[in-house]
């Protein structure tokens, strides 16, 4: 459901400046019929996970192309492909790193087989109370600030909302990020700027004890910052007649149109006060369900210029909204030539696929250096992970705390987060203590409402140490098991989530021996092996894994093979391929192996020794 952006048009050659705005999926089509107009393309501009996608859908295909923007919808893809019983090439690229793999249901390992790099986490109390890198201070903005005024302020939140107005005991326990009936935007804008940015700092600083070995941080208000009357640069900003969302920009309001200069912190404090009367003005009927995007230019805005501020109060480097961008979305630019090699391998997967030439499958990995000359390693697929608990459906384990941990947790943070499930249906024996979707009668949704709220040894059916939950998704054809323990506490540093859970990800690996995030290189020396890339083409973690401890000693077999393969070029009338059009991102983990050119005869299926 993608549309065309001006930074999309570096990196491939379908789409035009003329495009922007556009359907990813419609303008693929139709660039591609301009040479090769005798072909049959359906193009659909929508979510993959939409309910008419289902397995009946996914049938038809003799083969699925993955080149999807994120791990949910990877997973989700590879569930109806297995369901189905269909072929899939995944893909992915990443700056100078890329991969394709083949999965084939019995034949070959899952898409979910093998752990996928995480996204890094920081603990709460360094990023509401002592950062100390600019990503502390995007991740403040973006996932705390950000939320509590635009997303759902229902949800917990650790942003202190508490009023500094001690003169008034009622306005002392309200909400700041509620805009009051007497106030306008300028006036609301300046009192959460004051409040965040100046008391809390000011609360912060009170606890002597926090700072004694800390650089302590600087209270900002904005009469400080901004002396003078207004708030605006120039007065044309709130007379504009803007209906187009992705047009509104705080930045070329105030007539700031460099993203890659670095703002003061004046520039920083007008951005930040324009951007939030935008919202209000320009996007209310938005504000109470949004979360940051990326490419949501306004959002951009706003967090650069409060990661900017809070950065400027605590001593740390602001950066510009390029920068800020990158950082926010976990970006690493993408580059046309990676993309170009991978989708040629994509298609020789395929065709290898469609000529039922299994023996031939590689998984092939694009690495930014050579290795013993050369740039593009294929290695031989696995057979299905035993231990698998998508494919293999083998049982998971959750350490949770069943007197305090709410049902609303489990489902959030481990049935769609972690098991990536879609439609959730959870079961205990033959209880049904959840289930979502738009067939189910009011009372029913009422009951579920309530069971979220409810700490799991209080609901109906008692889960507790020694309970098996059974999660289903009826769209994804999936079913997993969960063994339910007991625990009592948890290292809020080391296990931030409250709760444990175990075999989602096969111990097959050493623990990684360097991550390296945006902020250090990407690069490898010649004798390390390729690292993973991570959920999006935007996105980046990358993870160089050791070698020993993948499947408990077994080990690929090495096979001398070329990665080109020749194919019928009368090609087979009446297969279907289905393309989910987007950016090729994502990786999979594994080691490489070098591999010699020779003849085609001397390829042999992969084994596990």
């Amino acid at each position: 459901m993608d549309t065309i952006e001006v930074s999309n048009l570096n990196r491939q050659f379908l789409f035009r400046q003329c495009h922007v705005g556009q359907s990813k999926a419609k303008v693929a089509r139709e660039a591609v019929l301009k040479f090769r107009p005798n072909i049959n393309i359906t193009a659909h501009h929508a979510n993959v996970k939409n309910s008419e996608f289902n397995v009946d859908f996914f049938k038809q295909f003799n083969v699925v192309l993955n080149g999807l923007d994120n791990l949910d919808a990877r997973r989700h893809v590879n569930r109806l492909c297995l369901a189905a019983g269909v072929p899939l090439v995944e893909s992915g690229t990443t700056g100078f790193l890329g991969q394709v793999t083949v999965h084939v249901k019995g034949q070959t390992e899952c898409y979910e087989c093998q752990p996928k790099p995480t996204p890094k986490t920081y603990p709460v109390c360094t990023i509401t109370s002592t950062p100390t890198k600019f990503v502390h201070c995007i991740v403040w903005a973006k996932d705390l600030l950000f939320a509590k005024l635009f997303g759902d302020r229902t949800q917990d939140n650790d942003l202190n909302v508490h009023s500094a107005d001690a003169t008034n005991s009622s306005k002392n326990n309200e909400d700041i990020s509620v805009q009051r009936d007497d106030e306008d935007c300028e006036k609301y804008g300046k009192r959460i700027y004051d409040h965040v940015f100046g008391y809390n700092i000011d609360l912060a600083l009170s606890n002597e004890e926090t700072w004694k070995n800390r650089n302590k941080p600087k209270p900002i208000y904005i009469k400080d910052v901004l002396p003078e009357p207004g708030m605006h640069q120039n007065g044309t900003n709130n007379t504009l007649d803007i209906t187009d969302k992705s047009s509104l920009s705080a930045m070329h309001s105030l007539g700031l149109m460099n993203p890659q200069d670095t703002w003061t912190l004046a520039e920083n404090s007008k951005v930040f006060l324009e951007a939030l009367s935008l919202f209000l003005k320009k996007r209310e009927k938005d504000i109470g369900s949004l979360s940051f995007d990326k490419d949501d230019q306004l959002s951009v805005e706003f967090v650069t210029a409060a990661a900017n501020v809070r950065a400027a109060s605590f001593g740390i480097p602001m950066h510009s909204l390029f920068e800020s961008k990158g950082i926010a979305g976990n970006i690493v630019h993408a580059i046309a030539t990676t993309n170009a090699v991978i989708a040629g391998l994509i298609v020789i997967e395929a065709i290898k696929v469609l000529k039922n030439a299994a023996n031939s499958f590689r998984m092939t990995y694009c690495v930014e250096h050579p290795l013993k000359k050369m740039l593009l390693m294929p290695v031989e697929p696995f057979e299905p992970n035993k231990s698998c608990y998508v494919c293999s459906e083998m049982p998971l384990t959750l350490e949770v705390n069943t007197h305090k941990t709410k049902l609303r947790e489990i489902v959030e943070k481990i049935v769609k987060n972690k098991l990536g499930v879609n439609l959730p249906i959870i079961m205990h024996g033959s209880t049904l203590i959840f289930e979502t979707g738009d067939d189910l009668e009011e009372d029913m949704v009422a009951n579920y409402a309530l069971n979220l709220e409810k700490a799991l040894c209080d609901l109906p059916s008692p889960v507790t140490s020694g309970t098996v939950l059974t999660v289903e998704d009826f769209q994804q054809e999936f079913t997993c098991s969960i063994n339910i323990t007991h625990r009592e506490e948890f290292d809020d540093e080391k296990e931030p989530e409250g709760m444990v859970l175990l075999g989602l990800t096969p111990d097959l690996y050493e623990k990684p021996s360097k991550v390296a995030t945006t902020e250090e290189s990407t690069s490898m020396a010649p004798q390390e092996k390729p690292a993973t890339v991570s959920d999006s083409d935007d996105e980046i973690e990358i993870v160089v894994l050791e070698e020993s401890n993948r499947f408990a000693g077994s080990k690929r077999k090495l096979v001398e093979t070329s990665i080109t393969n020749s194919h019928d070029p009368k090609g087979k009338d009446g297969i279907n391929v289905a393309n989910d059009v987007g950016k090729l991102d994502d990786g999979h983990d594994d080691e490489v192996v070098v591999m010699k050119a020779c003849n085609e005869d001397v390829r042999k299926k992969a084994k596990l020794v």
